[in-house]
């Protein structure tokens, strides 16, 4: 049921189960969405930067991990939009479910000694993965999808909260300006979906730049992978105050906040 505003285009007719709200191949024959495909570079960049400066620290493997399961996130659903083929739609969605079951175990195990596995932790999460994976492509049911993973975000919320109200107060910042960017970009993504049809209206009577802006999915992807980032800043701030370390938050060129950990201080 593609909309009448939609073209055609290099990577031909959709398969996903799901379009989104921007018109198909508007801006480019190439790229399918182009304003939800670039927006993922919020999920890409800024992971890959943490990633490499968590292996340069010495850090944990858990948090190199959680950092590279964002970056998946982001290149599936850079190609999911790009192409709107089923099989990349797979690559978007499930990495999603992946990439919460590390956050969750990560957060999970901050107060653990180090080196240390929670094997039933580590097994539960994983029977979880297969079990959405396989009901998932059977069903091909988006709302299973978005069930399974609005639980563990849940479970996530949880955990973050009780964090910064009863055991590092002083984090409060750093868990609710996590929550509230993720939160708004969920707003934005149901804006998308039920004002669909006045969005598109609304878009033909303006310039194209500033209908740019009205492409709240792409909101989405910003929003959440800033979240998504500040989430893993969070647990890892965590984790390295127990491990009595010195974590600090410093911003690139005073906008992108970034965690610098300094090994704890010689006896």
């Amino acid at each position: 049921m593609a909309p009448a505003a939609d073209r055609e285009g290099y990577w031909g007719p959709p398969t996903s189960t799901l379009e989104w709200c921007e018109e198909n191949y508007a801006v480019s024959y190439y790229i399918a969405e182009f304003w939800n495909t670039v927006s993922n570079l919020i999920f890409i960049l800024p992971p890959i930067y943490g990633a490499i400066q968590t292996y340069k620290e010495g850090l944990e493997k858990r948090y190199l991990a959680a950092y590279l399961c964002l970056t998946a996130v982001g290149l599936g659903s850079w190609c999911f939009h790009m192409t709107l083929k089923y099989e990349m739609q797979l690559l978007d969605e499930l990495p999603m479910i992946y990439s919460c079951c590390v956050f969750v175990y990560c957060l999970y195990e901050c107060f653990k000694y180090k080196n240390t596995i929670n094997y039933p932790l580590l097994f539960l999460l994983t029977t979880y993965s297969f079990v959405v994976s396989i009901v998932y492509l059977n069903l091909k049911e988006p709302v299973f999808h978005q069930i399974m993973y609005g639980t563990l975000v849940s479970i996530i919320v949880l955990r973050s909260v009780y964090i910064v109200l009863w055991v590092y107060p002083w984090l409060r910042g750093l868990g609710y300006t996590s929550l509230t960017v993720f939160l708004m970009g969920f707003f934005l993504w149901n804006v998308d979906n039920i004002f669909c049809d006045k969005l598109r209206t609304l878009r033909e009577k303006m310039p194209p730049v500033v209908g740019a802006v009205t492409q709240f999915h792409a909101w989405w992807h910003i929003l959440t992978g800033l979240g998504s980032y500040l989430h893993i800043l969070l647990s890892l701030y965590t984790r390295t105050l127990f491990l009595k370390h010195r974590p600090k938050v410093k911003f690139i060129f005073g906008i992108w906040p970034v965690l610098l950990v300094e090994p704890p201080k010689k006896l």
